[in-house]
Protein backbone atom coordinates (compact mmCIF):
# COMPACT_ATOMS: atom_id res chain seq x y z
CA UNK A 1 0.00 0.00 0.00
CA UNK A 2 1.30 3.04 -0.95
CA UNK A 3 1.43 6.20 1.33
CA UNK A 4 -2.20 8.82 0.19
CA UNK A 5 0.13 11.88 1.01
CA UNK A 6 2.98 10.93 -0.94
CA UNK A 7 1.54 8.42 -3.39
CA UNK A 8 2.31 11.31 -6.19
CA UNK A 9 5.73 11.37 -6.05
CA UNK A 10 9.18 10.08 -4.74
CA UNK A 11 9.36 9.86 -0.20
CA UNK A 12 11.16 12.65 1.04
CA UNK A 13 14.58 11.29 2.62
CA UNK A 14 17.33 12.60 4.81
CA UNK A 15 19.03 14.46 1.68
CA UNK A 16 15.82 15.74 0.61
CA UNK A 17 13.31 16.50 3.90
CA UNK A 18 10.57 18.04 3.51
CA UNK A 19 8.35 20.37 5.81
CA UNK A 20 4.70 19.58 5.95
CA UNK A 21 1.68 22.18 5.54
CA UNK A 22 -1.27 22.00 7.04
CA UNK A 23 -3.20 20.07 4.25
CA UNK A 24 -0.74 16.92 5.03
CA UNK A 25 -1.36 16.78 9.32
CA UNK A 26 -5.36 15.29 8.47
CA UNK A 27 -5.26 12.36 11.33
CA UNK A 28 -5.30 8.81 9.45
CA UNK A 29 -6.21 5.83 11.32
CA UNK A 30 -4.74 2.62 9.31
CA UNK A 31 -1.73 1.00 10.04
CA UNK A 32 -0.75 0.02 6.67
CA UNK A 33 0.41 3.65 6.44
CA UNK A 34 2.73 3.56 9.10
CA UNK A 35 4.30 0.46 7.82
CA UNK A 36 3.97 1.67 4.53
CA UNK A 37 6.70 4.45 5.49
CA UNK A 38 8.63 2.23 7.93
CA UNK A 39 9.20 -0.32 5.21
CA UNK A 40 10.91 2.81 3.08
CA UNK A 41 12.90 4.02 6.30
CA UNK A 42 16.68 4.94 4.95
CA UNK A 43 19.25 4.98 7.55
CA UNK A 44 23.12 4.01 6.90
CA UNK A 45 23.05 2.82 10.62
CA UNK A 46 22.25 -1.14 10.24
CA UNK A 47 21.10 -1.14 13.62
CA UNK A 48 18.54 1.42 12.89
CA UNK A 49 17.16 -0.49 9.77
CA UNK A 50 17.03 -3.38 12.21
CA UNK A 51 14.83 -1.69 14.62
CA UNK A 52 12.82 -0.41 11.15
CA UNK A 53 11.86 -4.19 10.51
CA UNK A 54 10.85 -4.87 14.29
CA UNK A 55 8.05 -1.99 14.23
CA UNK A 56 7.01 -3.45 10.75
CA UNK A 57 6.40 -6.49 12.22
CA UNK A 58 4.90 -5.43 15.24
CA UNK A 59 2.35 -3.50 13.23
CA UNK A 60 1.86 -6.26 11.30
CA UNK A 61 0.72 -8.85 14.11
CA UNK A 62 -1.22 -6.40 15.71
CA UNK A 63 -2.83 -4.20 13.64
CA UNK A 64 -4.50 -0.80 14.56
CA UNK A 65 -4.43 -2.03 17.61
CA UNK A 66 -0.45 -0.89 18.04
CA UNK A 67 -1.95 2.78 17.39
CA UNK A 68 -3.65 2.49 21.18
CA UNK A 69 -2.13 3.04 23.76
CA UNK A 70 -4.69 0.11 25.20
CA UNK A 71 -2.40 -2.69 23.42
CA UNK A 72 -0.90 -3.70 26.70
CA UNK A 73 2.39 -5.04 25.08
CA UNK A 74 3.37 -2.27 23.46
CA UNK A 75 2.25 0.75 21.08
CA UNK A 76 3.07 3.69 18.85
CA UNK A 77 4.83 6.88 20.33
CA UNK A 78 6.04 9.64 17.85
CA UNK A 79 8.30 12.39 19.40
CA UNK A 80 10.32 15.02 18.44
CA UNK A 81 13.71 17.15 18.25
CA UNK A 82 12.16 20.36 18.50
CA UNK A 83 14.74 22.74 17.62
CA UNK A 84 15.05 26.75 17.31
CA UNK A 85 15.84 28.14 13.68
CA UNK A 86 18.95 29.41 13.40
CA UNK A 87 21.02 27.62 16.21
CA UNK A 88 21.77 24.51 17.40
CA UNK A 89 19.11 24.81 20.50
CA UNK A 90 16.44 22.10 21.00
CA UNK A 91 14.23 21.12 23.92
CA UNK A 92 14.58 18.69 26.46
CA UNK A 93 11.80 18.46 29.21
CA UNK A 94 11.77 16.37 32.99
CA UNK A 95 8.88 13.96 32.33
CA UNK A 96 6.61 14.23 35.10
CA UNK A 97 5.45 10.60 35.18
CA UNK A 98 8.89 9.16 34.11
CA UNK A 99 11.03 11.36 36.16
CA UNK A 100 13.79 11.58 33.38
CA UNK A 101 14.55 14.46 30.69
CA UNK A 102 13.13 13.56 27.23
CA UNK A 103 12.28 15.35 23.69
CA UNK A 104 9.13 16.16 23.32
CA UNK A 105 6.32 13.29 22.50
CA UNK A 106 3.77 10.69 23.09
CA UNK A 107 0.85 8.25 22.09
CA UNK A 108 -0.55 8.67 18.67
CA UNK A 109 -4.08 7.46 20.30
CA UNK A 110 -5.11 5.98 16.94
CA UNK A 111 -3.38 7.93 14.81
CA UNK A 112 -1.19 6.73 11.73
CA UNK A 113 -0.10 10.08 10.15
CA UNK A 114 2.68 10.36 12.89
CA UNK A 115 4.15 12.98 11.77
CA UNK A 116 1.27 14.82 12.67
CA UNK A 117 1.62 13.58 16.28
CA UNK A 118 4.74 14.31 16.59
CA UNK A 119 3.77 17.81 15.95
CA UNK A 120 0.81 18.02 18.31
CA UNK A 121 2.94 16.41 21.05
CA UNK A 122 5.63 19.10 20.33
CA UNK A 123 2.91 22.28 20.32
CA UNK A 124 1.29 20.75 23.62
CA UNK A 125 4.30 20.27 25.50
CA UNK A 126 6.77 23.13 24.68
CA UNK A 127 3.67 26.35 24.07
CA UNK A 128 5.45 27.28 21.03
CA UNK A 129 2.95 28.35 18.14
CA UNK A 130 3.91 27.82 14.38
CA UNK A 131 5.83 24.66 14.68
CA UNK A 132 6.81 22.96 11.43
CA UNK A 133 7.45 19.29 11.35
CA UNK A 134 10.04 17.58 8.95
CA UNK A 135 9.72 14.24 7.24
CA UNK A 136 10.74 11.31 6.70
CA UNK A 137 11.39 10.60 10.10
CA UNK A 138 15.04 11.10 12.22
CA UNK A 139 15.29 8.58 14.15
CA UNK A 140 13.81 5.07 15.77
CA UNK A 141 13.98 3.40 19.32
CA UNK A 142 12.17 1.05 21.26
CA UNK A 143 12.39 0.78 24.66
CA UNK A 144 10.66 -0.01 27.78
CA UNK A 145 8.60 2.03 29.97
CA UNK A 146 7.18 1.34 33.58
CA UNK A 147 4.70 4.79 34.79
CA UNK A 148 3.31 4.59 37.76
CA UNK A 149 -0.01 1.96 38.18
CA UNK A 150 0.49 0.41 34.83
CA UNK A 151 2.40 -2.51 33.94
CA UNK A 152 5.64 -2.06 31.90
CA UNK A 153 5.00 -2.13 28.52
CA UNK A 154 7.02 -1.01 25.21
CA UNK A 155 6.76 2.16 23.28
CA UNK A 156 7.84 1.65 19.53
CA UNK A 157 8.92 5.40 19.57
CA UNK A 158 9.02 7.21 15.79
CA UNK A 159 11.00 10.53 15.61
CA UNK A 160 10.97 13.64 14.02
CA UNK A 161 12.28 16.96 13.35
CA UNK A 162 10.21 20.02 14.85
CA UNK A 163 11.32 23.56 13.66
CA UNK A 164 10.10 26.36 16.10
CA UNK A 165 10.70 30.01 15.38
CA UNK A 166 13.71 32.05 15.95
CA UNK A 167 13.26 33.56 19.87
CA UNK A 168 10.53 30.94 20.61
CA UNK A 169 9.41 31.15 24.75
CA UNK A 170 8.41 27.77 26.39
CA UNK A 171 5.58 27.22 28.25
CA UNK A 172 5.52 24.26 30.48
CA UNK A 173 2.69 21.89 30.86
CA UNK A 174 1.46 19.49 33.45
CA UNK A 175 3.43 16.58 31.95
CA UNK A 176 6.39 17.84 32.62
CA UNK A 177 8.36 19.56 35.80
CA UNK A 178 10.82 21.23 34.11
CA UNK A 179 11.36 22.77 30.09
CA UNK A 180 14.31 24.07 28.81
CA UNK A 181 16.57 24.83 25.50
CA UNK A 182 19.63 22.98 25.34
CA UNK A 183 22.69 22.52 23.38
CA UNK A 184 24.30 18.86 22.63
CA UNK A 185 27.48 19.53 25.48
CA UNK A 186 24.54 19.94 27.58
CA UNK A 187 23.35 16.51 27.32
CA UNK A 188 25.53 15.03 30.03
CA UNK A 189 24.51 16.79 32.56
CA UNK A 190 20.66 15.54 32.38
CA UNK A 191 21.88 12.01 32.28
CA UNK A 192 19.83 11.25 29.11
CA UNK A 193 20.77 8.43 27.42
CA UNK A 194 22.64 7.13 24.27
CA UNK A 195 19.21 7.02 21.53
CA UNK A 196 18.50 10.72 22.70
CA UNK A 197 22.15 11.41 22.25
CA UNK A 198 21.89 10.22 18.90
CA UNK A 199 18.05 11.90 18.14
CA UNK A 200 20.09 14.97 18.97
CA UNK A 201 22.79 14.66 16.54
CA UNK A 202 20.70 13.60 13.65
CA UNK A 203 17.87 16.40 14.25
CA UNK A 204 20.80 18.98 14.51
CA UNK A 205 22.57 17.36 11.26
CA UNK A 206 19.30 17.91 9.49
CA UNK A 207 18.18 21.28 10.59
CA UNK A 208 20.99 22.63 9.63
CA UNK A 209 20.49 21.18 5.90
CA UNK A 210 17.03 22.79 5.79
CA UNK A 211 18.61 25.71 6.84
CA UNK A 212 20.52 25.86 3.63
CA UNK A 213 18.29 24.81 1.38
CA UNK A 214 15.82 27.15 2.22
CA UNK A 215 17.93 30.33 2.21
Amino acid sequence: MSDPIFSGGEFPTRLTPLLLGDELLEPTTSIDRVIDQLSSYQSDDLAQRDVAQVMVNFGGEFGDEALFRTCIPGHFTASSLVVERGTDRFVMLLHTKLQKWLQPGGHVDGSSNLPAAALREATEETGISNLQVAVPPIDLDIHEVRPPKEHPHLHYDVRFLVLAPTGAELVRNHESRDIRWVSLNELEGLGVDESVYRLAQQGLALASRIETTSN
